[in-house]
């Protein structure tokens, strides 16, 4: 399998469940209003996590008859670990989460408070989650578990603080995806993550014309698949500057708007409404 396969495998799945599901997400449980008041389909990158699942089964069949693709078992179950787990997390905050707080210091603050709300359960059990990866990879090197542990949360995390509007944290997905496939290439993590990435560009037209909506579903298993990738395949060095960035990333958006940093800037706001539907005229 080459990583034009697997992007298009991924595509391919995402985009035959998003028009075969439509349905199922008009349930009033997963409509939202977003931030143009638009009613849409929320938690849509479940689609991305079934797609991803589904490829990676038919790929364990074509193992079996015999044609192996050359993709280790671990580095599969890891990376589909992780999409699937934080998946599931993000999925928890779209559907039965509140908006009455923001931010990790807002999650926080309300836990010390008494009051556990689901994206605090979402942070809490991505570190989670994100420690189990890292030791699956590092085994033995306690210090370098927590920095790789960091990085994978902090990048699932990066996703669902782009994901403010329509096909924001798809295009920042694949533009991150770019390094991590130079250096991946047709390894094992470069094939299994190449079939995330084409998951999320397979949802990218149903997320520009505001149909549906990644949610933190879609956005942490994005986040995270390449987080994982990076832990993989970059060296220690490289995975502490990543960690670091990311970090002071998640720091600033706690006073600093992406979302008006991106409006300012011209180059930047030409690639984030690429594709999307215009504004409408107010009265």
């Amino acid at each position: 399998m080459t990583v034009v396969v697997a992007l298009v495998a991924g595509l391919a799945a995402a985009l035959l469940l998003e028009r075969t599901t439509r349905e199922v997400f008009a349930q009033p449980v997963l409509r939202r209003r977003n931030y143009r008041d638009h009613e849409l389909a929320t938690a849509a990158g479940l689609l991305l996590v079934v797609a991803v699942i589904a490829v990676d089964g038919l790929r364990t069949v074509i193992e079996v008859l015999g044609a192996s693709d050359g993709v280790t078992a671990r580095d599969r179950l890891i990376v589909l670990a992780a999409v699937v787990s934080f998946g599931a997390l993000g999925f928890v905050d779209d559907v039965l989460g509140d908006d009455r707080e923001k931010g990790l210091r807002g999650h926080v603050r309300a836990a010390l408070g008494g009051r556990v709300t689901t994206g605090f359960i979402k942070l809490a059990g991505g570190a989670s989650v994100a420690l189990v990866l890292a030791g699956a990879v590092l085994g033995d090197q306690p210090a370098r578990i927590v920095i790789d542990a960091s990085l994978i949360a902090l990048a699932a995390n990066m996703g669902n603080l782009f994901d403010r509007a329509p096909g924001r944290t798809i295009k920042v997905g694949v533009l991150a995806w770019i390094p991590v496939a130079v250096v991946a290439g047709t390894s094992a993590t470069g094939l299994a993550v190449a079939v995330v990435v084409g998951a999320a560009i397979g949802l990218a037209p149903s997320d520009l014309r505001e149909r549906s909506m990644l949610g933190d579903t879609g956005a942490n298993a994005l986040g995270a698949a390449l987080g994982v990738a990076v832990v993989l395949t970059a060296g220690p060095g490289a995975r502490s500057v990543v960690a670091a960035v990311l970090l002071a990333l998640t720091l600033l958006s706690e006073v600093v708007s992406f979302s008006a940093v991106i409006a300012k800037t011209p180059p930047l706001r030409a690639v984030d409404r690429l594709g999307r539907r215009r504004e409408e005229p107010t009265s």
